[in-house]
């Protein structure tokens, strides 16, 4: 159902948000929402400004140009370059 997906989602965030950490990112942004979409996690290591999106699979193997497709890559793309303008980066 909708909620353990959703559970499973925010599990999957946080444990990304703390691998980032343990890997000496510092966690900008959880959840960044736009009109044009949502960023899972935005995180900053030295000059690196990282947008991730967390995809939780049951199954080790998958095939990821079927998770991230190109209209999910544009709408990550469009809500990263809101964040860069709106913090003046």
């Amino acid at each position: 159902n909708m909620a353990h997906t959703q559970d499973l989602g925010s599990h999957g965030e946080e444990k990304v948000a703390q691998w980032l950490k343990a890997k000496g990112f510092a966690i900008k942004e959880m959840n960044y929402r736009q009109r044009c979409g949502e960023i899972d996690i935005i995180a900053t290591k030295d000059d690196v400004l990282a947008f991730v999106e967390v995809k939780l699979r049951t199954h080790a193997y998958f095939n990821l140009s079927e998770v991230i497709t190109p209209s999910k890559q544009a709408k990550i793309i469009r809500t990263a370059m809101m964040y860069i303008m709106e913090n003046n980066i």
